[in-house]
């Protein structure tokens, strides 16, 4: 029998307009958008429609942003009787994944989100750096490269032959040298306010933990997948998610854990396609789809394979 897992996208998913259309729509999306205003103190709907993008790219704007985009099509999904057998997310989207699986409510996600956005920006603050797109590299060159222990570590393995790094702007220098001088065909930095997955967010560590302790956890019902751990989770979520901060995102290997337990339908519920296009490197045989916006949504509710039989 088939079996699907979602899976929801992390930061670097934003834009100005992000899930504008759905609102107009889908009342769930409108209310999801709305509660999360509530929660937010400002109104969420309009900056995601109206900018400005300065305000939009703040990880601490974004991340609540994404997870009301996330949430509001999974609502619009579950609505129409989707079914699916396990969730996992990419950083930012184990949040809205826990969420899918009744781990964590809605409310109580946006709170946490937007603290660790802000612990995250103080983090960067606190001890600058970047991040690095590696191209071209197995993903154990990678590895061999940053353990050097000179400010540089793997933050994301996205699919073979793309890992992303993060690390001090030096570390960065010097591992952008190793890895060409290695056989890398390109290392893109990327945009973004500081090293993400790596060492240097550790000061966002404790007071998220004391956040999160004070959160009310579930089981997840179904199941939920952790990309930092690599395994299936029921519980401790305090633990796992305060060391996702400083963890890599092994995406790659949970796309690879799921596949081999015999998961062969993949559905990216939130804005854009990148998990989509990373799982059809990871896992080629697989099925992929996406819920993104009107159209997408739509050229779903056509394929019976993602609908609960009446």
């Amino acid at each position: 029998m088939s079996k699907l897992a979602l899976m929801f996208p992390g930061q670097g998913s934003q834009a100005v307009g992000m899930g504008c259309d759905l609102c107009a729509a889908y009342p769930h999306m409108r209310d999801s958008y709305a509660e999360a205003s509530d929660v937010l103190d400002y109104d969420l709907e309009q900056v995601c429609a109206m900018g400005p993008a300065e305000t939009l790219a703040r990880t601490d704007v974004t991340q609540p942003a994404l997870l009301a985009n996330s949430i509001g099509i999974f609502r619009i999904l579950a609505a129409a009787g989707l079914r699916f057998d396990a969730a996992f997310g990419h950083s930012l989207g184990e949040y809205s994944a826990l969420v899918a699986t009744g781990a964590l409510s809605f409310a109580e996600a946006l709170r946490l989100v937007r603290r660790r956005g802000e612990e995250m920006l103080r983090a960067a603050e606190a001890e600058p750096g970047g991040m690095a797109a590696v191209i071209g590299l197995p993903d154990e060159k990678v590895e061999e490269l940053t353990a050097a222990g000179d400010g540089v570590w793997p933050a994301n393995f996205n699919s073979p032959g793309q890992v992303v790094v993060s690390g001090t702007r030096a570390g960065l220098d010097g591992l952008a040298l190793r890895a060409m001088e290695a056989g890398a065909k390109r290392v893109i930095p990327l945009v973004v306010s500081g090293a993400f997955h790596s060492p240097l967010m550790a000061a966002a560590q404790a007071p998220l933990r004391a956040a999160l302790a004070a959160t009310e956890w579930h089981t997840p019902r179904p199941a939920f997948f952790s990309v930092c751990s690599v395994e299936l989770e029921t519980g401790d979520f305090v633990e796992l998610l305060s060391r996702q901060l400083v963890s890599p995102v092994r995406f790659t290997q949970s796309v690879n854990a799921l596949s081999a337990a015999g998961y062969d339908s993949f559905l990216e519920v939130g804005p854009g396609s990148v998990l989509g296009g990373l799982v059809r490197r990871i896992a080629p045989d697989a099925a992929v789809a996406r819920a993104a916006d009107a159209d997408t949504i739509g050229a779903l509710r056509e394929d019976p394979r993602y609908w609960e039989v009446a």
